[in-house]
């Protein structure tokens, strides 16, 4: 009963959402860059409480920027099940279609990106280069992946306890990878070559399966890379991921330095890093903990720059 009352709730916040908010906002000062936002799993694009709050004060610190959120399908409801069911290469191929076919994107655009938004957004940018991404900012991405659940957003705690059981028994099957977006950026340290082998989203974009040249020259087209890491973190682990950093390969407790990884120069994460393109914010709080002050204060600027 209580599970039903949940699921009654969630469709009807959803309905409402759908009802009142919209998948894009402003769009009257043009002097701006326009701003791509993307959820993370357990969300939607638009909803008051999360994504709609932030289009809105994006809106009002902008003095009009045009501001899309990303919705998977075309209705929250296939949007928020995204977050679980539907590939990232799907969603990747889905958004970049959009964004070519949204002409106040075609001069370029600014990205945020919440949560496993974030490396989706980063796929956005290494695989699509037009219309051009030139400041990708992620809040709490997980761009080594991750290797643990803890305190997963889903609708209960057996739904947590299910997939967790599921991406540590069989995360790398097919089956799993094609039905399953968190398994599709689980990184199992102690089991590398089986990530490398059987991941088929994160391992590509980190160009851990072969050298895509094309991958590394489009994510070095990028003016700024921003990684925001909740260093109170409880969702994402190892939470270093979220600037790009993992367990050193073997064991999962000792943190490897960025500089030393592969993917440091397999991406061209030290040519970005050479030319002064990467930033790296720390901010006090659990995952997506993110007041307005510090939003204004530390992200506003960047998608002021000309």
């Amino acid at each position: 009963m209580c599970r039903l009352i949940i699921i009654l709730l969630l469709l009807l916040i959803l309905i409402v959402g759908y009802l009142w908010w919209k998948p894009t906002a402003g769009g009257s000062n043009s002097e701006v860059l326009p701003v791509l936002l993307w959820h993370g799993m357990g969300d939607t694009c638009c909803l008051p409480f999360s994504l709609g709050a932030f289009m809105e004060l994006i809106v009002a610190q902008t003095k009009g920027t045009y501001v899309r959120s990303v919705e998977i399908g075309g209705n929250m409801v296939m949007d928020w099940e995204s977050g679980f069911f539907i590939h990232p290469n799907e969603q990747v191929d889905y958004v970049c279609k959009q964004l070519l076919a949204d002409e106040k994107m075609a001069k370029g655009y600014n990205a945020i990106g919440f949560s496993q938004g974030g490396q989706f957004l980063r796929a956005v940018a290494q695989r699509c280069p037009q219309p051009p991404m030139r400041t990708l900012i992620t809040f709490g991405g997980q761009h080594q992946g991750v290797f643990g659940l803890p305190s997963c957003p889903t609708l209960s705690v057996e739904a947590c306890a299910y997939i967790s059981r599921l991406l540590t028994s069989a995360a790398y099957a097919t089956a799993v990878q094609e039905q399953l977006v968190q398994a599709t950026y689980w990184h199992d340290p102690l089991m590398e070559n089986n990530y490398r082998r059987g991941s088929t989203f994160l391992a590509d974009i980190n160009n851990e399966l072969y050298l895509n040249v094309f991958y590394t020259e489009n994510l070095n087209k990028l003016k700024k890379f921003v990684m925001v890491k909740f260093l109170n973190d409880t969702v994402v682990q190892p939470k270093d991921s979220q600037w790009f950093e993992f367990y050193t390969s073997g064991q999962d407790k000792v943190i490897q330095p960025l500089k030393d990884s592969k993917v440091y120069e397999n991406l061209g994460l030290n040519k970005m890093q050479r030319d002064g393109k990467l930033v790296f914010l720390g901010v006090e709080g659990d995952h997506l903990s993110i007041s307005k002050a510090w939003f204004i204060q530390n992200i506003v600027p960047l998608l002021l720059e000309k």
